[in-house]
């Protein structure tokens, strides 16, 4: 029943991540209405391609076109002309294969026997990317859509030439993607899920209210940070892309565009991501009753989540600098008031620590890690112009 229950409980929220997406479509620009138009423009260049292929052109092979045009409206101009070259390459590669093994056995089944170890290993060559799979796609349907000859193999290939040239095409000229928000947008859900995960690791112990269960949903926080800044590497990548053969952009006009923030905010939140990860397993480490490992003085432990919860008004403040939403003064201001409280209570159970008589020995062991990884995201979130950042404690 419980298990019932917990999948009911991921289809309302899928429901609900959907909802709120097409709300967010609606309401203004950011990554859902960059995906719907990603996606319209991707039925419209199939529309189009069939429209030209088979309505028009009545040609026999005219799926080809519209296979090829749904595929090349990418994320990026540049990715549509790379990619393009690569299927391009890979049907050709899978079609003239297919081709020739049936004009040199007469026979469909011995040349789909022939043809498909040789373009399977061929699909898995670097240069071909991920568009390889489409050389034994189309060699599978070059050999069992109809009969095979140099007719239908020349209107296969000029078919593919067709597809990709409309949904290039398409995506250059019908609002080219630009994805210089998209850097901005996952960094800031980057810094506010790590505030998320340390204010929810902080409400728990400051309060002793945590358990293994708990420790494991703060894992699934710890995993989703992972997510969130694998999805950022994408974003500084395509960033990057669009700006590549963007008609949409002529030089002259690159130089109004709003800045990015700097490459060394990956870094960083990256870094935070890394030791926010740390505690999380020292957490389920001392939650796991099957574990040795002590757990430290609930008084310990609550100062700890105090710190912790420092460290996430810490990480607001720099997500509002990120996010632009507020004015830097002010948000600068809160960041000094939240990692100055941050040096007092880390003094503070540092002295706890090196006295002896006060805590236990595994108080001692332990809650040293977890002041160590804390003292890291310390580091990583002080501004480099903030003079305590660099003090040891």
């Amino acid at each position: 029943m419980g298990h019932v229950n917990e999948k009911l409980y991921l289809l309302r929220a899928e429901a609900r991540g959907i909802v709120d997406a097409a709300a967010r479509a609606w309401q203004g620009p950011g990554r859902e209405r960059d995906l719907l138009v990603q996606s319209l423009k991707a039925a419209g260049a199939a529309t189009l391609a069939w429209a030209v292929s088979g309505w028009w052109l009545k040609d026999p092979v005219a799926l080809m076109a519209p296979w090829v045009a749904v595929v090349l409206v990418q994320a990026t101009v540049y990715r549509s002309l790379f990619k393009g070259v690569q299927q391009l390459v890979a049907i050709a590669v899978g079609t003239l294969l297919a081709a020739g093994a049936e004009a040199l056995t007469g026979n469909i089944l011995i040349s789909v026997a022939l043809v498909l170890p040789v373009v399977m290993l061929l699909s898995n060559w670097p240069r071909l990317g991920d568009q390889g799979i489409y050389g034994p796609t189309t060699a599978l349907f070059t050999l069992t859509s109809g009969p095979v000859s140099s007719l239908t193999v020349s209107h296969r290939l000029l078919q593919a030439v067709l597809g990709a040239a409309i949904g290039i095409a398409v995506n250059a000229l019908i609002v080219p993607p630009v994805h210089l928000r998209n850097v901005r947008e996952n960094l800031s859900s980057l810094a506010r899920g790590a505030e998320g995960a340390l204010a929810g690791m902080a409400e728990g112990l400051a309060h002793d209210d945590w358990s293994e269960a708990t420790a494991a949903d703060w894992r699934r926080l710890s995993d989703r940070l992972q997510q969130w800044q694998a999805s950022l590497r994408s974003a500084r990548l395509w960033s990057h892309e669009s700006l590549r053969l963007n008609p949409r952009l002529p030089w002259k006009s690159r130089k109004k565009l709003p800045p990015l923030p700097a490459e060394s905010e990956d870094q960083r939140w990256g870094a935070i991501v890394a030791q926010i990860g740390g505690i999380t397993n020292t957490m389920i480490d001392i939650a796991d009753e099957n574990r040795t490992i002590p757990s430290p003085d609930q008084r310990a432990l609550g100062d700890y989540g105090r710190l912790l919860c420092d460290l996430a008004t810490a990480c607001a403040a720099r997500a509002d600098l990120i996010s632009l939403l507020s004015t830097p003064d002010d948000a600068h201001a809160r960041l000094e008031e939240a990692l100055d409280s941050v040096e007092r209570r880390h003094d503070a159970l540092h002295k706890v620590i090196c006295d002896q008589r006060s805590v236990s020995p595994g108080t001692t062991a332990v809650l040293g890690t977890l002041l160590v990884q804390a003292q890291n995201i310390w580091h990583h979130i002080a501004p480099d112009t903030w003079p305590r950042a660099a003090d040891g404690a």
